[in-house]
């Protein structure tokens, strides 16, 4: 009898070690122009993980495990300029391991691999629908997708296109007159790059900016880009707001980007602001070999732990969503 209860425990044991895991996989969509949507996809899996390397990081993920029984409830992630989709991956790790199906995007012309268009941020917020809607119809687990609970996450770039998302309508026009005067801030540097010499035809501005997304219920906003565009231009984004600011940001400086945002949002968001950190303190704290290739992104200020805050910041992130998407703690 005893031997019987002990193996019967050991089987117990052994069942919670197969379920419970992270499953990843990558996809492919296309944006309007026909141009390829790669999608990087974290779930709740009921497949054994492993260790593996993907791109410079090493996760603990179940390979194109099987997704979980159930409905869960989905996060699409957008990248900040020049970014992967993978800046994130602990942020989306944290997601799959409460239940969430989280989806980065990574977006054509504005990736790590291809800047060739970075000025067409407003192009963002459609990779993002469209990313939404092969989610939602196409892929082979969108029958376990709840529909009625999606979030969106969104760092810098990313964070302008949330916004977009949820209903800003940015007045781009401001971006002129601002650099006049800001003309050391990021955007303003980065136009002046790419318009040096005639190499690149000023962006083509819509006369109205116009992407709200009504399946986006909750957004986490993280040192949104351009916040200054939307001034009085958030009406329309009445759904709840996690908004987050780096105090010591040196790329998208205070009072300008976060603060901007903070004031325009109808209802008063969920406000953080990060004691010593630095606008790359957001991304996922780098693997050995990316913080020696990339220190400019790696590097914090003498005293802050990005990996400490993450733990923090993730936790958040999860609770907020589980909070105004209705989601229970696994």
């Amino acid at each position: 009898m005893l031997y019987a209860v002990l193996a019967l425990l050991w089987m117990g044991h052994c069942a919670k070690g197969w379920a419970g895991t992270v499953g990843f996989q990558e996809q492919n969509t296309q944006d309007e122009r026909g141009q390829p949507i790669k999608l990087a996809i974290w779930y709740p899996s009921s497949s054994p993980a492993h260790v593996v390397n993907i791109g410079w990081t090493t996760q603990e993920v179940a390979m194109g495990g099987a997704l979980s029984a159930g409905v869960h409830p989905l996060i699409v992630i957008s990248h900040g300029t020049g970014g992967t989709y993978l800046s994130h991956y602990d942020t989306a790790t944290a997601l799959a391991q409460a239940g969430f199906i989280a989806a980065a995007v990574r977006h054509p012309g504005d990736n790590a691999q291809d800047h060739s268009r970075q000025l067409f941020i407003l192009e963002r917020s459609g990779h993002v629908r469209r990313a939404l809607d092969y989610l939602l119809q196409d892929w082979r687990g969108h029958a376990q997708v709840d529909a009625s609970r999606i979030g969106i996450f969104g760092f810098s770039a990313g964070g302008f296109t949330a916004l977009v998302n949820i209903g800003g309508q940015p007045d781009m026009s401001l971006i002129a007159p601002f650099c006049t005067t800001h003309a050391d801030h990021f955007v303003c540097q980065l136009l002046t790059h790419e318009n040096a010499d005639g190499r690149n035809a000023p962006v083509p501005l819509p006369a109205r900016v116009d992407n709200q997304d009504a399946r986006i219920k909750a957004a986490v906003i993280a040192a949104p880009a351009l916040g200054f565009t939307f001034a009085n231009r958030l009406q329309r984004a009445t759904i709840p707001v996690q908004l987050w600011r780096a105090e010591d940001d040196q790329i998208l400086p205070h009072p300008w980007y976060a603060e901007e945002v903070r004031r325009a949002l109808p209802q008063e968001p969920q406000y953080r602001v990060v004691a010593q950190a630095g606008h790359f303190d957001f991304l996922a704290p780098c693997a050995a070999v990316m913080a020696q290739r990339l220190p400019e992104i790696c590097s914090s200020a003498a005293g802050f732990d990005r990996a400490a805050f993450h733990r923090t910041f993730n936790e958040e992130v999860v609770a907020f969503f589980q909070r105004t998407l209705d989601v229970k703690d696994r």
